[in-house]
């Protein structure tokens, strides 16, 4: 078996036309869209849905350029597939650029995922083909609740199958729901978006109660009570969200509506997360590359060059902490890579998921603090936008499973403990 370490090609030119989006069309609104909290950035999520379109995305938001279909050669090789490694290329890119606005990019995030993970054959049909209709539309995921932050299996929103009409019935709360208010606020410029709820159909069976479903913008009985005032990300909507007899069809449960004794409902939640998390990291290792190339860059305008190839103790204070930084940028990518290259080839990634998730949170924050460190005064003000990666970096240890639960899932996954032995 032979192991290469090239690009291949088609991360390579996605990767070339968004540094030129991030150089451009990110960068230079960054700190406008950090200040002006909660602004829609109209102008970026209508060229990026429309270069979408045009590269021929995946029907669930993706950045992949599409590949006209030719005749299969028998003789020559399948080339290994690379929809996630792609995608985590794509996101750390455009987090390069603006994680906040990165979040704001059309599509359909982890709710996307959570019917491509457990819908049925129509569902995909019906949802996630929404994506790629004239219109920016976006989807949202909603588990979180006051009650219930890491611990998802305690959720209180019930669903309730009213069976004079074949519909179900949803009540309750969620919370740090991202992207909330675009997915469910019906707006002329955008689509019909959707929010994936997930509640319980029947609390004395615990985890194998639990399901999701697809409620779609404008539903009555739906109320965005809140949006969040945050630390980072400040572009992006995080909302609290109602839900007050809401009626939704019986076809939009995510799996089956039967309740056995397994957890196959919550299992398809965390195959969800199991399929997302290292994109997560890659958000964040792009943040990270970002501070530490501004490092570097202001270092040189002040005439410190990072000798590379000297004994460390050689090294001034300086040039040990960038290299430092350097190594916990590389090794939080290459766990990346794996988890993605895992979830690319099919193959069970729990354990890597969760790993490159509690690395890349870990480093990135590392690097960000000690960049505004390094730069002092300047690092500090709102001149620069060390400051601001920094207040970005802290939420790619929170948002889909914080830095504990990830390391409570790696800690299982290696000692072979179930969730109710180790907590």
């Amino acid at each position: 078996m032979t192991i290469e370490f090239e690009t291949p090609k088609p991360i390579e030119n996605a990767r070339f036309l968004l540094q030129t989006v991030a150089d451009n069309m990110m960068r230079p609104v960054s700190r406008q869209f950090d200040e002006e909290e909660h602004t829609i950035p109209f102008s970026y999520i209508e060229f990026m849905h429309s270069a979408m379109r045009a590269m021929g995305g995946g029907s669930a938001g993706s950045l992949a350029p599409g590949e006209e279909k030719k005749p299969e050669d028998p003789n020559k090789p399948k080339r290994a597939p690379i929809a996630y490694q792609l995608l985590a290329n794509q996101l750390e890119m455009l987090s390069w650029g603006d994680v906040g606005m990165y979040l704001v990019t059309p599509g359909g995030g982890l709710g996307a995922a959570a019917v491509q993970a457990a819908g049925s054959p129509e569902q995909k049909a019906k949802f996630l083909a929404r994506f790629n209709e004239e219109k920016p539309t976006f989807a949202a995921m909603c588990m979180t609740e006051p009650h219930a932050g890491s611990d998802t299996s305690a959720i209180r929103t019930r669903a309730v199958l009213d069976e004079k009409t074949n519909e179900w019935v949803i009540n309750g709360e969620k919370i740090f729901v991202t992207a909330g208010d675009k997915s469910f606020t019906e707006r002329p410029e955008f689509g019909k978006g959707f929010l994936v709820v997930w509640a319980s159909i029947d609390p004395s069976a615990g985890r194998a109660g639990m399901r999701s479903f697809v409620v779609e913008a404008g539903t009555p009985g739906v109320k965005i009570t809140k949006l969040e005032h945050k630390m980072g990300i400040r572009v992006s909507d995080t909302a609290s969200i109602s839900f007050d007899n809401v009626r939704v069809p019986f076809e939009n449960i995510l799996g089956s509506p039967t309740v056995e004794k397994t957890t196959t409902g919550f299992k398809g939640a965390m195959a969800t997360f199991d399929a997302t998390r290292p994109l997560v990291a890659a958000t964040g290792v792009g943040v990270a590359r970002a501070a530490l190339e501004e490092v570097k860059k202001m270092l040189a305008e002040q005439g410190v060059t990072i000798r590379y190839g000297l004994p460390r103790q050689k090294l001034t204070a300086v040039e040990r902490d960038v290299v430092d930084m350097e190594i916990m940028l590389k090794s939080a990518w290459l766990m990346v890579l794996k988890a993605v290259w895992m979830a690319d080839n099919k193959q069970p990634n729990a354990l890597e998921s969760s790993m490159s998730k509690v690395k890349a949170g870990d480093v990135v924050t590392k690097i960000t603090q000690k960049a505004v460190e390094l730069m002092g005064p300047l690092g500090y003000s709102r001149e620069y936008l060390l400051e601001k990666w920094m207040r970005d970096a802290k939420i790619t240890d929170i948002y889909e499973g914080t830095g504990q639960i990830n390391r409570l899932v790696v800690a299982r996954q290696v000692l072979g403990y179930s969730g109710s032995e180790l907590r």
